[in-house]
C-alpha cells in the first residue's frame, strides 16, 4: 500500500506540473511587485534602480513600478510633532517639553505642538528624498530639531517674568512667524523692560489700580531690522523643501522653581497690597458716602425751599393774571356795551332818518292823493251835475227806463222769492201794541207753551 501511494504522488507531481506551478507563482510575484497602490494622506517616492529615476505620487491610485528592482519610500503629508502634554493623542513619537532659557537667565519648560505639511511639488519632494531618504529621518533630523531650535532662540527674546506675565501670546506669534519665514537675525543688547511693581501706599490714591510699570535694564537678543523696519531673517531650511507650518500650539508652560517662587511672592504681595488698598478705599468710600448723604439732604432741603418759593411766586402770578384777565374782560364788556349803544343810536338815527323820508314821501303822496281826489270829485260833480241836468231835461224818459230795469230785475228773481206767513201773531191790547218789555216777555212765554202743547199733541197722535 505504501509503495502504491508513493508512486501515485510521483505520478501527480511531474516535472512539467512543477514548472507550471513555479511559473504561476513567479508571475504572481512579478505582478504584485509591478503594482503600487497609494493611499490618501501619504506621498510615495518610487526609485527605479535600473534607470536611477525618481517618480513621486501624492494622490491615491494604482501605479506601475519596476518589479524587484525599485524601492518605494512613503512620507506623511502632514506631520505633527509634540513636545510634552501629548496624552490621548497620536504623534510620531512622544517627546518631553522643550527646555528654554530666557534673557534674564531663568529657565522653564514649554509644552508645544507643531504641525507641518509637505509640498506637492515633485521636484521639491525629490530634493527632500535625496537628502533625508526616509520619513523618520526627515522628522528626526529636520522637523524636530528645527522646531526645538526656533523655540529656544525665540525664548531668548523674552525675560522669564515678561513671558509668564502675559507674553505667551506674543511669544507664540513670533515662534510661528520664525518657523514659517526664517529665524530673526539678532544681536545682544541691553534694553529697558517694563515690569509691574508696587507703588507706595498713600492717602491721595483714588482708585484700586495700585501697581505701576517700572523699567529695568536687561540683556536680551533683539531682532535686527532693515531700513523699512522689517526684521532681517536667516535662511529658512523648510523653504528649500516646500514644507509649511500650518499650526503652532503652546501648552501650559512651567517656570523653574526660583522663578515660580518669585512670581508667587509677587502675587502674594500684590494680593496683600490690594487688600490694604481696598480697606483704605472702603473707608474713603464710607466717608464719601456720608458726605454725599449730607449733600443729598442739603440739596433736597434747598430744592424743597426753592420749590415752595416757586409755588408761592406761581400762586401770586396766578392771582395777578386772574385779576388782569377780569379787568380785561370788564374792559371788553364796557367797550362792547359802548359799541352796542353806539350801534343802537346809529341804527335809531338811520331809522328816524328813514321814517322822516317816509313821512315826507307819505305827506307828498297824501297831498297828491288829496289833489287827485279833489280833482276827481270836481270832475264827478261836474259829470253828475251834467247828468242831473240832462235827466231834468228828460225826466219822463228817465223814469220810464228806471221802471223798466226794476221790472226786469223782479221778473228774473221772482222764482227765488218765498213768502212764509207767521204761525202766531201777538198784538197789544187796545190797539196800542206792545209798549213794554214785560209785554214782550209775556208774549214769548205764551208762544213757548203753545209750541210745547202742540209737540205733545203730535207725539200722542203718533202713538
Amino acid at each position: 500500500m505504501e509503495l502504491k501511494s508513493t508512486s501515485g504522488f510521483k505520478s501527480y507531481f511531474t516535472p512539467k506540473r512543477i514548472l507550471i506551478g513555479v511559473g504561476v507563482l513567479a508571475a504572481l510575484g512579478i505582478a504584485q511587485s509591478s503594482v503600487l497602490m497609494t493611499d490618501a494622506g501619504y506621498t510615495y517616492v518610487h526609485q527605479n534602480n535600473v534607470t536611477g529615476s525618481l517618480d513621486v505620487f501624492t494622490e491615491p491610485g494604482i501605479h506601475f513600478r519596476m518589479p524587484f528592482l525599485s524601492k518605494i519610500t512613503r512620507y506623511d503629508q502632514v506631520v505633527t510633532v509634540s513636545f510634552g502634554n501629548n496624552q490621548g493623542e497620536v504623534f510620531y513619537q512622544r517627546l518631553p517639553a522643550l527646555q528654554v532659557r530666557f534673557a534674564d537667565t531663568y529657565t522653564g519648560q514649554v509644552p508645544a505642538t507643531f504641525r507641518f505639511k509637505l509640498s506637492y511639488d515633485p521636484e521639491q519632494l525629490k530634493t527632500m528624498h535625496r537628502e533625508f531618504r526616509s520619513n523618520d529621518n526627515l522628522i528626526d533630523t529636520m522637523l524636530i530639531k528645527n522646531a526645538r531650535n526656533v523655540t529656544v532662540i525665540t525664548s531668548t527674546q523674552y525675560t522669564g517674568e515678561e513671558f509668564f506675565q502675559g507674553g505667551l501670546n506674543q511669544f507664540k506669534a513670533q515662534l510661528s512667524d520664525q518657523l514659517s519665514n526664517g529665524i530673526y537675525t539678532t544681536e545682544r543688547r541691553q534694553v529697558e523692560v517694563e515690569q509691574v511693581d508696587l507703588v507706595p501706599v498713600g492717602f491721595d490714591q483714588e482708585d484700586s489700580n495700585k501697581l505701576q510699570a517700572t523699567k529695568q535694564l536687561v540683556w536680551k537678543t533683539v531682532p535686527i531690522t532693515d531700513k523699512s523696519g522689517n526684521p532681517v531673517r536667516q535662511d529658512n531650511p523648510l523653504k528649500h523643501y516646500g514644507i509649511t507650518v500650518t499650526q503652532v500650539t503652546i501648552g501650559d508652560p512651567k517656570p523653574e522653581d526660583q522663578l515660580d517662587k518669585l512670581l508667587t511672592d509677587k502675587k502674594k504681595l500684590v494680593a496683600e497690597r490690594i487688600r490694604t488698598i481696598q480697606e483704605q478705599e472702603t473707608s474713603k468710600a464710607q466717608a464719601k458716602t456720608e458726605q454725599l448723604r449730607k449733600e443729598i439732604q442739603r440739596t433736597r432741603e434747598v430744592q424743597d425751599a426753592q420749590r415752595a418759593k416757586e409755588l408761592a411766586v406761581i400762586a401770586q402770578q396766578k392771582e395777578v393774571e386772574v385779576a388782569r384777565q377780569i379787568a380785561e374782560r370788564e374792559l371788553v364788556e364796557e367797550r362792547k356795551k359802548k359799541d352796542i349803544a353806539t350801534l343802537s343810536k346809529a341804527k335809531e338815527l338811520e331809522i328816524a332818518q328813514a321814517n322822516l323820508e317816509i313821512q315826507k314821501a307819505n305827506s307828498a303822496s297824501a297831498m297828491f292823493e288829496a289833489k287827485a281826489i279833489r280833482e276827481k270829485g270836481i270832475a264827478e260833480a261836474d259829470v253828475l251835475a251834467a247828468k242831473y241836468k240832462a235827466l231834468g231835461a228828460h225826466e219822463k224818459v228817465y223814469l220810464a227806463e228806471l221802471n223798466r230795469d226794476v221790472a226786469n230785475a223782479l221778473y228774473q228773481n221772482l222764482p227765488n222769492f218765498k213768502v212764509d206767513m207767521p204761525k202766531n201773531y201777538i198784538n197789544g191790547s187796545g190797539g196800542n201794541g206792545m209798549t213794554s218789555n214785560l209785554d214782550v216777555i209775556t208774549g214769548l212765554s205764551a208762544l213757548g207753551l203753545m209750541e210745547k202743547s202742540t209737540a205733545l199733541g203730535s207725539k200722542a197722535s203718533v202713538k
